[in-house]
């Protein structure tokens, strides 16, 4: 799977021409599902921010970039879905596009999903998460940015898909608790290395090989 991980979606030039790279052919012939579970676990995150999301209406919009079809996936009707009936949808697809929210309540329902075992067989699909959707790829988020409670009792670790964690929304004029300086006090209790990125910037990884993508600020925390 190859990943484009950002703050705050597909904000700049440099970002959608990633995407474009990363896809290997144009937006208007690429097919998108969309993943907005992540909203449904953030107490700043209503059914209003969840439909600008899936109608394209959202600042950094990734689901109106002009898809040649657009589906949307809700990860918690997947259980009780037969994966005969949804797993060929992603295969067929050529991106999946997640949203932002809480990145413990999405990890939780990627497992509960299956989707989280379906990744590995996802070699030439792009995931495009913004923000949780991107922090839910990495080893732990920390506790700033834990707002909902596992019942399997994760606590803040998330997939591990990348050996990395991300502070997103740095100096974003409606958190001013993400700042720079929170984001190396944040980084250095994580136990591992981690980028703190603002919503201009993104992290693309390609079998491993890891480089960020901005028009704004961005900082790398070694472990």
């Amino acid at each position: 799977m190859k990943l484009l991980l950002t703050s705050g979606g597909v904000t700049n030039a440099s970002i959608r021409a990633a995407l474009t790279d990363l896809l290997g052919k144009p937006i208007g012939e690429c097919d998108a599902l969309c993943i907005p579970t992540a909203e449904w676990g953030h107490p700043m995150c209503t059914p209003a921010s969840a439909w600008r999301f899936v109608a394209g209406h959202a600042p950094g919009s990734m689901v109106g970039l002009g898809w040649r079809s657009v589906g949307l996936l809700e990860l918690t009707a997947l259980p009780g879905a037969d994966a005969e009936r949804w797993v060929p949808w992603v295969r067929a697809a050529d991106v999946l596009l997640v949203d932002g929210g809480d990145a413990a309540y999405l990890c939780h329902w990627m497992r509960e999903s299956g989707l989280a075992e379906l990744l590995p067989s996802l070699a030439d699909t792009v995931w495009v998460g913004v923000s949780a959707g991107s922090m839910v790829m990495t080893p732990r988020i920390g506790d700033d940015f834990l707002n909902w409670t596992s019942p399997t009792g994760a606590g803040d670790r998330t997939l591990g898909v990348v050996d990395f964690s991300i502070f997103p929304h740095v100096d974003h004029v409606q958190m001013p608790e993400n700042t720079m300086a929170d984001a190396k006090r944040w980084a250095a209790g994580i136990g591992g290395p981690a980028y703190a990125i603002d919503d201009q910037s993104a992290i693309m990884v390609v079998d491993g090989a890891v480089e960020v993508i901005s028009e704004g600020t961005w900082q790398h925390f070694p472990a």
